[in-house]
């Protein structure tokens, strides 16, 4: 397992890519809409591990509803896993409360599933399995 990226709940993409792109002294490495979850996503590439910044396209969307609660700030812990569904199976048999017991897509069309913070000290853990070709982002060859 590895930290594949934290997710930072942003009101405004617009206005927090540039910050980052000073930062970290790049443009983000693809931006993309993930339609099932109501998100827009601005992903940098940060060594092995990304940071993926979140504005909600819907107020009603996890992202939207953690913003009305909380405000701006990391949303959730991205660990990576060979094989999703077995992970799922034994963290679901170890009595982790899921939110997802099946695989769904997420950004740059990979595997995700969350864990419910009530399992993991009150953080939202999201689960990834990488593609092949996790190398190459979207839009590159």
């Amino acid at each position: 397992m590895r930290i594949h990226h934290v997710g930072i709940a942003v009101e405004s993409l617009e206005k927090a890519v540039p910050a980052f792109e000073l930062l970290l002294g790049a443009p983000p490495a693809f931006e993309e809409v993930v339609v099932d979850q109501k998100v827009r996503v601005a992903v940098f590439n940060v060594g092995e591990s990304r940071i993926e910044l979140l504005e909600a396209s819907s107020p009603d969307s996890p992202v939207g509803r953690f913003l009305g609660k909380r405000g701006p700030g990391i949303h959730h812990l991205t660990l990576a896993v060979e094989n999703l569904q077995e992970a799922l199976n034994h963290l679901d048999q170890q009595g982790f409360r899921l939110i997802d017991r099946k695989p769904r897509p997420g950004a740059g069309e990979e595997s995700i599933a969350f864990l419910h913070p009530s399992s993991m000290a009150g953080i939202l853990i999201e689960l990834i399995e990488e593609k092949d070709s996790a190398k190459v982002q979207p839009g590159e060859k």
